[in-house]
């Protein structure tokens, strides 16, 4: 059964194109994806995101709860900040990577992938058994819009009293817009400066509306996606199924930075995370440039000098803000450094690329 956005009228309204994914009717482009992402990059593009899962957690052990739920320290998190994190198994396998808000002393929010939202609470109610903690899924009552570009702060600037200049990256804060509690926080995955809103469902379509009519001077437009998925390619970001899954670790990923041993909890996985630590791992997650306009895609073989496979294409496209090919890939540790050449199995051609470092795109202020 396929699940509607609670916004899905205004999308059918704006001509979009629709596609499954994760279970979810959801808008793929609303008419030219390259024209979609390039709004994003020059002026703001407005999503909807309401097929990710939201998760509370609330109680005195909530943190607590967490820290050994999740690979990183997140009691240690300020109240009103957000960090990224991954949710591993015992064998340390990634299950879903996660965005963690803490919005009171005992009160966070977990958003998980739309793939994995159902695992993820399901994981969380397990893991939580013996604190002082409740666990609810708000997955199908929560409603996610983001705002992304460089006109993003200006457009949201306009629709509520949120102190903008004061909110850090990776910051939240209670807010209302169009009448309408939400929380508002300065996350996205597009590499540009953005929000994400959330709102209850029901207040969706409000909420929508006054940010595209608060947006319509600034170029805001409506964004799929399509666009959403060669954006955050070109910023370097994991999509989880393709350079995260179950048979990754973080170390692989080059997400050493958010396993976090020196917390105070242990934490599920931490016994085969260490050895994967100290043993250093045999391939790693890799950008890959190339010329022309031929684009590797998922799944691709990447090869060596001599034509033998050594790696596995995660993600890849042509690149509309930079007008050639880019993909990540996971390749062997000892052809990880920069400038290295290896070529990619394009259906039959061999198409030369060159292993760069991470992001491919990253905007100037």
């Amino acid at each position: 059964m396929t699940t509607s956005s609670p916004l899905h009228e205004v999308h059918d309204r704006l001509g979009a194109t629709f596609t499954d994914f994760a279970g979810w009717s959801m808008p793929l482009k609303y008419g030219s994806e390259l024209a979609e992402h390039r709004a994003v990059r020059q002026a703001a593009g407005l999503f909807d995101l309401s097929h990710m899962g939201e998760i509370e957690l609330t109680g005195p052990e909530a943190g607590r709860a967490l820290d050994y739920a999740l690979v990183g320290h997140l009691s240690a998190v300020k109240v009103g900040r957000a960090r990224y994190s991954v949710i591993c198994n015992a064998e340390g396998g990634v299950l879903d990577d996660l965005v963690v808000y803490r919005l009171g002393e005992d009160h966070y929010l977990v958003v998980a992938n739309a793939s994995n939202a159902a695992v993820v609470a399901a994981e969380l109610r397990d893991r939580a058994e013996g604190f002082l903690v409740e666990v609810a899924d708000k997955s199908t009552t929560c409603a996610l819009i983001a705002v992304q570009g460089p006109r993003a702060a200006e457009i949201i600037d306009t629709v509520c009293v949120a102190d903008l200049e004061s909110l850090p990256y990776y910051g939240s804060t209670p807010t209302t817009i169009a009448r309408h509690d939400v929380l508002l926080a300065r996350t996205g995955y597009t590499g540009e400066d953005g929000f994400e809103v959330y709102a209850d469902a029901a207040d969706a379509v409000d909420v929508w509306e006054a940010l595209s009519d608060a947006g319509a001077q600034y170029g805001l437009v409506p964004a799929g996606l399509a666009c959403r998925d060669t954006l955050r390619l070109e910023a370097g970001m994991a999509l989880y199924g393709n350079e995260l899954t179950v048979d990754t670790n973080p170390f692989e990923a080059g997400l050493a930075r958010v396993v976090k041993f020196d917390k105070p909890a242990d934490f599920v996985g931490r016994g085969p995370l260490e050895a994967k630590r100290d043993e250093g791992v045999s391939a790693t997650l890799v950008g890959l440039l190339g010329t022309g306009r031929r684009a590797p895609r998922h799944g691709y073989p990447v090869l060596s000098e001599d034509g033998s496979q050594v790696g596995t294409v995660t993600s890849g496209a042509l690149s509309p803000t930079l007008g050639v090919p880019i993909a990540m890939a996971f390749v062997p540790t000892a052809m990880s450094e920069p400038g290295t050449k290896l070529t990619v199995d394009v259906r039959g051609s061999s198409v030369p690329v060159e292993v760069v470092k991470l992001p491919f795109y990253k905007r100037s202020t």
